[in-house]
């Protein structure tokens, strides 16, 4: 028999969707994660940081290069930490276990402070380019105040994300 020249064949398959080694359990949601030190560490740095990138973003921080670097730390932690936020309120952690959760915390947490701690120290040397008094000013302070606020925050997670990998390291 001769085969048609435009002819395929096509070959499908089809597989389980337990077959992955994702786990098929509906979110659950952990109201006590909050009431947790690192949980209200973490809210602590979602409400404080969000106070540093908009205090500095209603000011005409554009006219000072270095509060681009504290824009960019501020927004961009404040955005991960949201994300981890819903991730441990949800457990998500617990449907991928293939993420090792807590050197990834470790290493986010650990870079959290240190980043902000260098953005803290830059919005706070920036001040001197305001007039005091005027509302960039005023604002920048704040940013700077709780900007300190922030990565001691971020260094207490750090702190709290090192006992718990160090504890997941000593039972292997």
């Amino acid at each position: 028999m001769e085969e048609n020249p435009r002819s395929r064949t096509v070959i499908t398959t089809h597989s389980s969707p337990h077959s992955d080694n994702f786990s098929t359990s509906t979110l659950a949601y952990d109201k006590h994660f909050i009431r947790t030190i690192p949980g209200f560490l973490i809210f602590a740095e979602i409400v404080f940081g969000l106070l540093v990138w908009t205090l500095i973003g209603g000011t005409e921080y554009f006219r000072v290069s270095a509060f681009g670097w504290v824009m960019f730390v501020a927004v961009f932690y404040w955005v991960l930490t949201v994300f981890f936020l819903i991730i441990y309120l949800t457990m998500a952690y617990t449907r991928i276990p293939q993420v090792p959760w807590t050197t990834v915390g470790l290493c986010f947490n650990s870079s959290a402070a240190v980043l902000y701690l260098t953005a803290a120290a830059v919005d706070a040397a920036s001040i001197s380019l305001a007039v005091k008094g005027q509302h960039d000013f005023n604002s920048w302070a704040a940013s700077t105040f709780f900007a300190f606020v922030v990565a001691l925050c971020y260094t207490g997670n750090a702190y709290f994300s090192f006992k718990s990998w160090r504890s997941q390291e000593e039972g292997h």
